[in-house]
């Protein structure tokens, strides 16, 4: 889901970081793991070498060359390539594309400096090895979400409705994770992990449509797509930005540039204060001119990447912030931990405030027991206990469920401290906001980008 502005983190779950750029002495540094501009990437070797047979497989046998990183989408049967191909739209589940659980490795980073141990470290192989439900979980869900997000960028196109889209992405999740979330409890064993975000030109994240929504996307629009998928509650939080006009190029391209130093520069023991700093510096690097107009591309600096845990997509109260912009926090991230690394550019003023209709909920895990006076927020605080826990919801999601007439006791739940609602979160009105998402796991012996394809 999307970042969890400063003031919404220490309110409500305390997320909010300094900013920065990994300290060169613990192997965080901002090339962690990656190829330089100029270094070869033996992807590309590997895939002609296993083109030329068993001869070309002993060749690379031979030769016994480290693996720098390793892409998701370069081996067979990535992208619903398996033994059966994909539908169009998505309706086969990936378990029967993958029916020994063999689901595609994301982009696997070593790590460097202090820890490039980790790579050859028995003792971390054998830690790793010990996750292998937890990864298969995971990579499943990051299947899914690439299958989901492959169609929908094929066919979203301007003149379809938000709610169109919204169903395209949700009912794709759905029957890919083979959960249909109509029956009770069973969203929670997996599919649609928070609302689908589509958030449109200056409204940067949160903005999901409510029943009756008739907003119709237009030629010239700017759209964030904010969606995730989840098995188990192991969460993949993936993001990109849709435009159909050349103008807006740079921008994107600067908030893509920005995600992807994020990625680099985080690690074990990384700062978070200098991977926003390396963040900001990439993306404040880029100008865009639209409609004649010369733009800097900033940093929305209230916007953050997140820790994510099981079944709580901002890590819960102990969670913690990836911010976009410099700062002096000195916490670190650890061994073991998932990380949502997003970055959100504007041509406006960088900083977002709440506006617009709210759609976006989640029961607070920690919330206190209250006696609730109104009797429709007890009916529906156990349809939510049952059917979503502490994952977040929107208005439609508890329609399909056949509630109606909740809004009084949605709002006394939220009144109550039981659950949080996230309003839409927007710059000035006449700017134009990007987005770039994907989800990390600091294993103990490599940096895998779980969420990485070939579309970003």
């Amino acid at each position: 889901m999307t970042a969890v502005t400063a003031e919404q983190g220490i309110a409500d779950l305390k997320l909010n970081g300094g900013a920065g750029v990994p300290p060169k002495a613990n192997g965080a540094t901002a090339t962690n793991g990656e190829l330089e501009a100029g270094d070869s990437d033996d992807d590309e070797a590997e895939e002609g070498e296993q083109q030329n047979g068993t001869e070309g497989a002993a060749k690379k046998k031979k030769k016994r060359k480290p693996r720098k990183k390793k892409k998701a989408g370069t081996g067979a049967g990535v992208s619903g390539g398996g033994a059966k191909a994909q539908s169009g739209p998505p309706r086969i589940p990936v378990a029967q594309l993958f029916p020994e659980s063999s689901y595609p490795v994301g982009e696997e980073i070593e790590y460097k400096n202090d820890h490039a141990y980790r790579t050859t470290s028995e003792e971390k192989r054998h830690l790793d090895r010990m996750n292998q439900d937890f990864l298969t979980e995971y990579r499943q869900a990051a299947e899914v979400h690439r299958e989901v997000r492959k169609y929908a960028r094929s066919v979203i196109k301007p003149g379809m409705t938000l709610t169109e889209i919204a169903e395209t992405i949700e009912d794709g999740t759905r029957h890919l994770t083979g959960h249909m979330g109509l029956e009770e409890g069973d969203n929670i064993l997996g599919g649609v992990a928070f609302p689908t975000g589509l958030n449109l030109n200056h409204c940067a994240a949160h903005y999901s449509p409510n029943a009756g929504n008739k907003v119709v996307l237009q030629q010239a629009d700017v759209m964030k797509v904010d969606f995730g998928v989840h098995v188990n509650g192991r969460i993949v939080d993936s993001a990109f930005t849709v435009a159909f006009e050349p103008q807006y190029d740079n921008l994107l391209a600067a908030v893509k540039d920005a995600t992807n130093t994020g990625i680099r520069a985080a690690g074990i023991d990384a700062r978070m204060s200098e991977i926003g700093e390396a963040i900001q510096e990439a993306m404040e690097s880029y100008e865009c001119t639209i409609n004649g107009t010369t733009f800097p591309v900033k940093a929305i600096r209230n916007l953050n990447g997140h820790t994510i845990t099981q079944y709580s997509i901002h890590g819960g109260s102990a969670g913690k912030s990836v911010p976009i912009v410099k700062g002096n926090s000195t916490e670190k991230m650890e061994e073991g931990e998932t990380y949502a690394i997003e970055t959100f550019g504007s041509t406006g003023k960088g900083l977002v405030r709440e506006d617009m209709e709210t759609s976006h909920y989640a029961k607070i895990a920690d919330a206190p027991k209250v006696a609730l006076r109104v009797a429709s927020a007890k009916n529906l605080l156990r349809s939510i206990d049952k059917n979503f826990g502490t994952l977040p919801f929107c208005r439609r999601y508890l329609d399909r469920l056949g509630h109606d007439k909740y809004l009084l006791g949605l709002n006394n739940l939220v009144q109550s401290g039981i659950l949080q609602d996230y309003p839409p979160l927007c710059d000035i009105k006449g700017s134009y906001t990007a987005q770039y998402e994907h989800t990390i796991l600091l294993r103990p012996n490599v940096k895998e980008v779980i969420s990485r394809g070939d579309d970003y």
